[in-house]
């Protein structure tokens, strides 16, 4: 079923979470999308005017980490765009924030203003490099990050360049991730001690977090640095990317004794033939003749073969993940407003978590979004005289679709 904003503040495991987010890109849009999708009533504070987007999106309805939350137009340079975002943070529980360090503070909107206002409020600030440090101002973007942290100098073929993992590892998993689960961590702790705090998540912080296994494995020399010669870097030939006689790809992941066995058999090799499964030295031989039998056939006729097996699985486009029969079933994507996207997660027996709306235009619910929040009427128009808020008109949109709970 599909859920209306009202129908929404009675369900996720965060309803009644009342969250700031001050407008920026990649992580801490992301970090509000996943307390919003949990159901946290999240205020987007953006731009009143020059508002842009960073990437492929040109239209700020499609940009999916920007759903399930309204959106005030507050221009913070105006004297008293400072009194919107204060007046809010009075009756908030959580502000996230994305600039350097030392810019909310010059904007009057920094930890210590808003903690004289609510002491109970948690104070999230998302950075690259963090809050101090020789690097503290310091610009860059998720390759720069997790180059710092030593993750990107892990991925990558053999031989070749260090290859970045999407914008996954520093922005999103080290960066919006993290945060978010500090956010919740700190909100807990404010239910006992009725104090908030400031939270300083950094992307190179977090990125090193997200590779904690892999900086264990190298400190206790179980790893070779040398990218793409580990089991799970490509190295070893039972767990990489094969392509198929019809262009496509098989997933093999084969590190148990009995998968690689599996893998063998539905390969029709002869393990007598064959290296031993931990013998690098041959891994590079093997990973050969691996690739050689999967041309052989096709993806769909590999998948038929492998079938009850879990060792070999369909490298999926993205738009194949979309109507896979188990993904399907579990309503892992949803289509909310023609744009079809991921549904929240994780998934919940009593409190369902749901995306009760697309994203919307920068000040498309200033003035609904401050009633809410309780704001008299009578400062809203003041506020809207004074240039400190724009409300934007609405374009009209295709209504959300059903299906966006996650089950």
């Amino acid at each position: 079923m599909s859920a209306t904003v009202a129908e929404r503040s009675f369900t996720g495991p965060l309803a009644g979470l009342k969250v700031i987010e001050i407008g920026s890109i990649g992580p801490g849009p992301y970090c509000a999308m996943l307390l919003a999708d949990l159901g946290a009533d999240v205020i987007r504070i953006d731009r009143t005017s020059g508002a842009a987007l960073v990437g492929p999106n040109a239209d700020f309805r499609t940009e999916v980490m920007h759903r399930g939350r309204q959106s005030v137009a507050v221009d913070l340079k105006n004297p008293r765009g400072r009194e919107v975002v204060l007046d809010l943070v009075a009756g908030a529980d959580v502000l996230i924030e994305g600039f350097r360090p030392g810019v909310t503070e010059r904007l009057g909107i920094g930890p210590e203003a808003c903690a004289a206002i609510n002491p109970r409020l948690v104070y999230g600030r998302m950075t690259g490099y963090g809050q101090d440090g020789p690097m503290a101002q310091a610009v860059g973007h998720d390759i720069n990050y997790i180059a710092q942290s030593g993750v990107l100098a892990l991925l990558g073929r053999n031989g070749q360049a260090p290859t970045p993992p999407l914008s996954l590892a520093g922005d999103f998993g080290g960066g919006g991730a993290v945060l978010a689960l500090g956010i919740v961590a700190a909100v807990w702790e404010a239910q006992r001690s009725g104090l908030g705090q400031v939270i300083d998540a950094a992307m190179v912080d977090g990125s090193a977090l997200l590779a904690a296994a892999f900086h264990g494995f190298v400190s206790a020399g179980t790893w070779d640095t040398e990218r793409g010669t580990n089991i799970v870097d490509s190295g070893a030939p039972f767990y990489d990317a094969y392509e198929t006689a019809d262009a496509r790809w098989l997933a093999v992941g084969a590190l148990e004794a009995h998968f690689y066995a599996d893998l063998l058999e539905i390969l029709e090799l002869d393990p007598a033939a064959l290296p031993d499964q931990d013998d690098r030295s041959q891994w590079p031989g093997m990973k050969k003749t691996f690739a050689d039998v999967v041309r052989t056939r096709t993806r769909d006729e590999w998948i038929e073969r492998a079938a009850g097996r879990g060792c070999i699985s369909a490298v999926l486009d993205v738009e194949e993940s979309w109507t896979d029969p188990h993904n399907v079933a579990r309503g892992t994507f949803v289509d909310v407003a023609g744009v079809t996207q991921p549904s929240p997660q994780p998934r919940f027996s009593r409190t369902p978590a749901y995306v009760d709306s697309a994203p919307p235009a920068p000040g498309e619910n200033t003035r609904d979004a401050l009633d809410g929040w309780g704001i008299p009427t009578q400062k809203i128009d003041e506020w809207e005289a004074a240039g400190a808020i724009a409300q934007t008109t609405p374009t009209p949109r295709e209504p959300t679709q059903e299906g966006s709970a996650a089950r």
